[in-house]
């Protein structure tokens, strides 16, 4: 990893605002988009870049903004990196969202997100703390191969429920859904079953596949010559250089995702979801008017 101080850290307008406080990652994921050019990455994508000064910038932010928002984190890099342990930079920044009032979201594959639950709770009580989980493959072996460097999804799992036990709003990203490796109505329904019996509020899945792009695509295709020989051959005939590689069961799939989650109260449209996580609640928005008007 190396250091750097960043000249600002929140992104967006609105009601929503976004930061991210590492740049880069070392869960090793093998589909990961964030690894494509477009982002103009000019540092090796596992030498974590850390905005050393990001509790410092957020605080500038947040005493001189009025209006209340969300606050969110994990969008283009996991707030909970393995150097965030010892660093503590996304626990700093959520203690400062605590000290003035603000709202906060993490998405997140880490169960090191626990140490925090403490500071999670009281955000989410004076205000709303919403947490976020990827969750890709139920089988603990297959996910070894898919998400190497953190914990696998019973672990996550069980991080969502010591969460939602604590009243903290819990939601799950279903995605990406890669064609011949976790494209199963038995993965599937293994997930959403889990999702259900833990209480997730809402799950965002925009379709059952994934996106491939200049930089990850290579990576990606590296890992299956590795783990699933053969494998890219296919892609490549199948859907060649395109951006979406969508799982030739993606009909049924999306089906089953969408009955299960009407069935069983669960938000499934992503729009939707994202409502839902930017909402604060009405006393907090009665409390934030109170505040200005006085």
């Amino acid at each position: 990893m190396h250091f750097v101080n960043a000249k600002g850290i929140l992104t967006g307008n609105g009601r929503f605002r976004g930061m991210n406080i590492y740049r880069g990652c070392s869960h090793g994921c093998i589909y990961c988009d964030s690894r494509s050019r477009c982002y103009h990455f000019t540092h090796p994508f596992e030498d974590i870049e850390v905005k050393q000064n990001a509790p410092e910038l957020l605080e500038s932010a947040l005493r001189s903004k009025r209006s209340r928002c969300m606050i969110g984190t994990g969008a283009m890099s996991d707030p909970y990196q393995p150097c965030e342990k010892d660093l503590k930079l996304t626990r700093k920044c959520l203690e400062i969202i605590l000290k003035y009032g603000f709202g906060g979201s993490v998405l997140t594959k880490s169960d090191l997100v626990l140490r925090d639950i403490d500071l999670i709770d009281e955000i989410n009580r004076s205000a709303k703390c919403a947490v976020q989980m990827t969750l890709t493959t139920y089988d603990d072996e297959l996910c070894k191969i898919l998400e190497p460097n953190v914990c696998n999804t019973k672990r996550r799992i069980e991080v969502l429920e010591k969460l939602q036990e604590r009243g903290i709003p819990v939601y799950v990203w279903l995605t990406p859904i890669l064609p011949y490796i976790n494209d199963t109505e038995e993965n599937i329904t293994s997930i959403l079953k889990e999702c259900v019996r833990v209480g997730v509020k809402g799950i965002v899945c925009y379709d059952m596949g994934l996106t491939l792009r200049e930089g990850d695509r290579e990576y990606y295709y590296a890992a299956l010559d590795r783990h699933f020989p053969g494998l890219k051959e296919r892609y490549a005939k199948e859907y060649g250089n395109s951006y979406n590689i969508p799982s030739p069961d993606r009909e049924k799939l999306m089906r089953i995702f969408h009955t299960i989650c009407r069935d069983k109260g669960i938000i499934s449209d992503p729009d939707k979801c994202f409502h839902h996580i930017a909402d604060i609640p009405e006393k907090y928005k009665q409390l934030s008017l109170f505040e200005v008007s006085g």
